[in-house]
């Protein structure tokens, strides 16, 4: 009785996790599980208003930050996101069906410029970088991924690393920054 009415419970709240969603503006297919305190904002960048696309069986899991910022952010099916995540879609970013994601990793699809003494940084544009994650892609615990990267199917990223160049299909890579230290059979 205790384990249905707890069943009922997560139920309701990932249906109202992606109503909130939804009333920010997010494109959330109904099967959606969407855990406690994840966030969503489109923002606008020269005009358009950002886009976040969640396919079917997407998983975010609690504390998720997604942040299009006036980009676009699409999610392929069945991808799991784990807590605490957070992906910047600036320059778009891309995420194939099937992913794994861990905890608390990053996904970025910006940069900025590095000007002279004369400038600050702060006052620089951001450089627009779209960054795709592959299908069935494992990202370990803690990965960075730098805009303007492409990591091709099937590949796994150890925890901790930094991906700050394209991996081909079917690497394991590990480090920082990454380097590939074989292929998956």
């Amino acid at each position: 009785m205790l384990q249905r009415l707890l069943n009922q419970q997560d139920k309701l709240s990932a249906l109202w996790q992606q109503l909130h969603l939804g009333q920010v503006g997010v494109e959330v297919h109904p099967s959606c599980l969407i855990k406690e305190q994840v966030k969503a904002k489109l923002g606008s960048a020269n005009g358009a208003r950002g886009q976040i696309q969640l396919a079917q069986q997407v998983q975010l899991e609690q504390g998720v930050l997604l942040h299009a910022w006036g980009g676009r952010i699409t999610i392929s099916e069945n991808v799991f996101i784990g807590p605490y995540t957070v992906i910047y879609g600036h320059g778009g970013v891309t995420i194939g069906k099937d992913s794994l994601i861990a905890m608390h990793c990053r996904i970025l699809s910006s940069n900025h410029t590095i000007p002279d003494r004369s400038r600050r940084i702060r006052w620089e544009s951001d450089v627009h970088l779209p960054t795709t994650i592959g299908e069935d892609v494992w990202l370990g615990a803690g990965v960075t991924v730098l805009g303007g990267v492409t990591i091709g199917n099937g590949c796994v990223v150890g925890a901790g690393a930094v991906v700050t160049k394209d991996l081909p299909p079917y690497s394991i890579a590990v480090g920082v920054p990454v380097k590939v230290v074989r292929t998956r059979a």
